[in-house]
């Protein structure tokens, strides 16, 4: 089977490489290659590698950023993976996509499940959400896995800012009243393989096939994170406790009105996972897929 996996350069693209290599041959593109900003290039990269699955990561997550870009968070976002869905579903082929957690505005109590209405506060939610639309509209084969909070050991993100920031200072003011879950980017790659591994049957990645009995009866949306919550603070906390200067740097709760940012976020940004884990199995708890995580760079 081939699997064409954009955004490959990026947190999640670079451990799908990884996760999904046992499960057919993979075509690693990365922006260069396949640019979501450029219509033309996509199509043109579809139509010329013909693959049977399409595995977007890919896309535009500079939250603050958006508010100023609108036009150009849609392109990538939007339009794009509704590009992506079209060619794909006329190949033949499948297509998984990424969302977030900012597709819903955190007002309300208690974990958000699949169908829970989305409701963004900020672009970049919108835009979001304004791709897994236009997936479902396509009616292409597909998977859209929501996921939070993203980190790893590669490109920006919180856990990266948060080690450089406890070399330099003693002192750190952590917004303290929004609450998800942190989510190491192997997790969504790994979870990505188990969908595959049940809705593409075959002996091995060479029969390995798209059956689209199994992708009608399972597919939509699956919320993936790792399990239980925490708040930014709770998470800065647990990433300076687990490093070279634990103890000697002092974590400060703050609230969301003393760091003001462009993009209001939500509150409560926590997902139900309940359906994923039913259908293609557990997920770890976020705290000990971070010291994983850590343990991981460690010794690498």
């Amino acid at each position: 089977m081939k699997i064409l996996v954009t955004g490959v350069n990026g947190q999640v693209g670079h451990e799908l490489v990884r996760s999904l290599q046992h499960l057919g041959q993979v075509i690693a593109l990365d922006r260069r290659q396949m640019d979501l900003a450029d219509a033309e290039q996509i199509r043109a990269v579809i139509r010329r590698e013909r693959p049977q699955l399409v595995v977007n990561p890919a896309a535009y997550t500079a939250v603050d950023q958006a508010e100023a870009e609108p036009a150009l968070a849609m392109r990538i976002n939007a339009e794009a993976p509704a590009i992506i869905a079209a060619e794909a579903r006329d190949c033949g082929a499948a297509l998984i996509h990424y969302s977030t957690d900012y597709v819903f505005d955190g007002n309300k109590d208690g974990a958000y499940t699949e169908q829970d209405v989305g409701c963004p506060i900020n672009v970049y939610g919108q835009s979001k959400l304004a791709g897994e639309e236009a997936i479902a509209a396509s009616g292409v084969a597909h998977v859209i896995l929501r996921t939070s909070w993203v980190y790893g050991m590669r490109g920006k993100n919180f856990l990266k800012t948060m080690q450089r920031l406890a070399a330099e200072r003693n002192e750190l003011r952590i917004v303290a009243d929004q609450y998800g879950a942190p989510t190491w980017c192997r997790t969504i790659a790994d979870g990505t393989a188990r969908v595959i591994e049940q809705l593409c049957i075959g002996v091995d990645a060479g029969d390995r096939a798209i059956v689209p009995s199994r992708w009608e009866q399972f597919g939509g949306i699956y919320h993936l994170t790792a399990q239980g919550c925490t708040s930014w603070h709770g998470f800065a906390s647990e990433i300076i406790a687990s490093g070279p200067r634990a103890g000697q740097v002092t974590i400060t709760p703050i609230g969301s009105d003393a760091y003001p940012v462009p993009a209001p976020r939500p509150k409560n940004s926590v997902l139900a996972c309940e359906r994923f884990e039913r259908q293609f199995g557990s997920l770890p708890a976020w705290d000990s897929a971070l010291r994983a995580c850590l343990l991981d760079a460690s010794s690498a």
